[in-house]
């Protein structure tokens, strides 16, 4: 927080001192939940609940963040698995949507913090706790992602955001860090952290924040080859699809999760996924991050493509634009909007003849649609009679006619202009 600036509590729901009891806090085991666990106690003399969510994280150790939680004063650590929930109700939603924000980001922190936050509301009613806290800070997308699904879900909701409240930068946070004994991943040399789930792994900090400085990625980057470093030799995918979700790789049958955390390893060695991109935030900032997203670059690159080729070029059209929207609802905190159910509902209806296989090559960093295979594609056109669809030619110079009317009748009145 700037500190020319006193917080001051406006918002209704803002938990206050001596309002609040018992709070579930959204723990990562990182730097701002860890100091805050600590921080909590002190300022607001409250008992304190944790929340851990396993959905699919490929950096984190939840046992040793459940441990560390009770150590550092939580009465109670609670880690649940959420992987086969968040890859069948959130992310299959995502991939149905060819889900992107500004390019190739493909969503991963969004998704995740949907159904964190609905877990969070889910436990702090069966436990009768009283306030939710988090560790976003107020520069960020997260804490309007947090907060907006805690009051939709829960409109008696406390809500806690201490980072927003005190008076702390990175440098002081690891002081105060270090002077209460809570050991942290982040140190001075090592300013990054990190938003970890099955999808993709979003780091933040450092040089990365600096659109002037070349991020130091093989500092931080966990599941990703560098393309300078991966195979010489391209390697090919096999993705079935059904009713538009991924259920086999390379002819095995999977369960979602298992197959995107199998993808994040393939892809991963190959060097694809990566994304190094500035973005626009939801409240006016723009901010670059860095993205490993593998397993979930390689999923949306096949299904955009199969859906296409079963889909009319009308219905691609309103498709692609429905996308960019459901991409921006998704990161701007709309995950429990009508909107997005109704996107969803159609996106449903059209994935229901997204079936087949898609092949793929992947080759220093770069995924290629090699070929698809679809009872449902709309056919192709071939040179041999035998082949593809019965088409009469005679019909050809006629549609021409009729279909460039207009623009043979434009360029008359052009012309009779110069006249």
């Amino acid at each position: 927080m700037d500190k020319q600036y006193k917080y001051q509590k406006v918002a209704s729901y803002e938990g206050k001192i001596g309002e609040v009891k018992h709070v579930l806090l959204l723990y990562s085991g990182g730097l701002d939940t860890s100091v805050m666990l600590k921080w909590m106690q002190d300022k607001y003399g409250v008992k304190i609940t944790t929340l851990t969510l396993d959905i699919g994280q490929q950096k984190d150790d939840l046992d040793a963040i459940r441990k560390k939680a009770l150590r550092l004063g939580a009465v109670e650590a609670i880690v649940l698995d959420a992987k086969k929930e968040f890859a069948e109700d959130v992310i299959a939603k995502g991939i149905k949507a060819n889900a992107s924000y500004q390019g190739e980001y493909h969503l991963s922190t969004p998704m995740g913090r949907a159904i964190t936050a609905k877990y969070g509301v889910k436990v702090a009613i069966e436990k009768g706790i009283d306030c939710i806290a988090h560790g976003s800070t107020g520069k960020g997308n997260d804490q309007v992602r947090f907060e907006g699904y805690i009051l939709a879900l829960a409109p008696e909701m406390k809500i806690l955001a201490p980072v927003r409240e005190w008076n702390m930068d990175r440098n002081e946070e690891i002081a105060y860090a270090k002077k209460h004994g809570i050991k942290v991943p982040v140190k001075k040399d090592f300013p990054y952290s990190v938003d970890d789930n099955m999808w993709g792994m979003t780091w933040e900090g450092g040089e990365i924040e600096d659109p002037a400085s070349i991020p130091h990625a093989e500092k931080f980057l966990t599941a990703y080859t560098s393309p300078e470093k991966a195979p010489n030799k391209p390697e090919t995918v096999k993705l079935e699809f059904k009713n538009g979700l991924p259920c086999g790789l390379n002819g095995k049958k999977m369960q979602l999760a298992e197959l995107i955390i199998a993808l994040n390893k393939i892809g991963g060695a190959h060097g694809v996924g990566i994304v190094y991109m500035i973005e626009d935030r939801l409240i006016g900032l723009k901010d670059r991050g860095v993205y490993e997203q593998p397993g979930g670059h390689i999923i949306i690159e096949a299904h955009r493509a199969l859906e296409r080729y079963v889909s009319t070029r009308e219905l691609n059209e309103i498709k692609s634009g429905l996308d960019i929207k459901w991409g921006y609802l998704c990161y701007g905190a709309k995950w429990y909007d009508p909107a997005m159910d109704a996107i969803n509902a159609l996106n449903d209806e059209v994935n229901k003849d997204v079936e087949g296989t898609v092949t793929l090559k992947l080759f220093k960093g770069v995924v290629t649609v090699a070929a698809l295979k679809s009872p449902y594609g709309l056919g192709h056109v071939s040179f041999n009679v035998a082949e593809g669809y019965d088409f009469n030619v005679n019909a050809s110079a006629g549609f021409t006619e009729i279909y460039t009317l207009q623009m043979k009748i434009a360029n008359e009145i052009k012309r009779k202009k110069k006249e």
